[in-house]
């Protein structure tokens, strides 16, 4: 029987760095300390302005390709989860095709889903894997959120960077799975709680919408920079999460004790450390690893999961959960 598994991931962040000691000089109201204390990052990466998600994807698949001696003929799918495309069109998964000179007789596309979409990402490799469709899957995740940041907004400055990872999925005989099982959450009802309202076909970007206005906290922006009302993404994330970890475990017949490392979404030091406490899970196996890089969005699960130690027998099973703008959510388990 043919399933899916985790064969390799590689990470690449831009050079560019902002340090906590760089925002306090712009927010002197937040010394560097502080704002390591609320966030759990010391700094955070920013891709440049000639930069783009696909050439970080890019520079991530290169690297996935010459780390593990991957035959680049031999990815049958390519999938590009980002917020922050290349183009409107063509999908920038195409674009890629060309770039890292795969083969023509293979399928890509992107799909545009942010924190939860290396979950969704994998999902959608092991589907096309294990319904015979291809062998072997390139899962990339790409994205450049500091592009949407207005410069004095500390709000999400402070927490977000930029940066690309690449994952090959692949076909393994056995009977047990490797990735799975799944669980889904989405909530659009709560969509103006974390986006950026122009720029799309619903409202387009104009000299109204670039007019600078600031909140009671003092953070400015406009109508075109990223918006996000933390107190409502904190409040769906503890009604969410803890029972996605619940239905997960339940559905795949585990608990917390069967699982060598947890692996959320890596939003903030905050929120990880109130879900944790929240969900019960004892502090060795749960994994924060964003201190260097900030908040990378549909990346920062892979970028962690390449921090983990393996067990005696060289595997480890990690319980995996995303969520965020959406607002969407999604868990998995994973044997790699």
């Amino acid at each position: 029987m043919t399933k899916a598994r985790v064969a390799a991931i590689a990470t690449h962040l831009p050079g560019e760095v902002v340090s906590n000691e760089d925002l306090a000089a712009v927010f002197p109201e937040w010394t560097a300390d502080k704002i390591l204390a609320k966030t759990g990052i010391a700094e955070r990466r920013v891709s440049a302005d000639d930069e783009t998600a696909a050439d970080l994807a890019a520079q991530a698949a290169e690297k996935l390709f010459a780390a593990e001696a991957i035959d680049r003929s031999s990815i049958d799918f390519v999938l590009l989860c980002t917020q922050s495309p290349d183009f409107i069109l063509p999908t920038t998964a195409c674009v890629l095709q060309e770039r890292l000179g795969l083969r023509q007789d293979i399928g890509a596309l992107d799909f545009n889903l942010g924190c939860s979409g290396f979950v969704y990402g994998l999902s959608l490799a092991k589907g096309l894997i294990e319904a015979g469709n291809a062998r072997r899957v390139l899962l990339l995740t790409a994205d450049t959120y500091t592009k949407l940041i207005h410069p004095k907004d500390k709000s999400v400055r402070t927490i977000f960077g930029d940066g690309a990872a690449a994952t090959l999925v692949e076909a393994a005989d056995g009977d047990a799975d490797a990735i799975g099982p799944f669980i889904f959450g989405t909530n659009g009802k709560g969509a103006k709680d974390l986006m950026v309202k122009t720029g799309g076909a619903r409202a387009e970007r104009t000299e109204a919408s670039a007019a600078e206005y600031s909140d009671e906290s003092g953070n400015t922006r406009t109508d075109d920079h990223l918006f996000m009302d933390g107190g409502a993404v904190m409040a769906f994330t503890l009604r969410a999460v803890p029972d996605s970890v619940r239905r997960l475990l339940d559905k795949a017949n585990l608990t917390i004790d069967d699982i060598d490392h947890v692996v959320f979404h890596q939003a903030n030091a905050f929120i990880l450390e109130t879900l944790r406490k929240k969900c019960q899970i004892p502090e060795e196996k749960f994994v924060v690893h964003m201190t260097h890089c900030g908040n990378t969005v549909s990346s920062t699960i892979p970028i962690a999961l390449t921090s983990l130690p393996r067990r005696a027998d060289g595997r480890r099973r990690v319980m995996v959960v995303g969520f965020g703008v959406g607002l969407s959510w999604a868990g998995t388990i994973i044997d790699f």
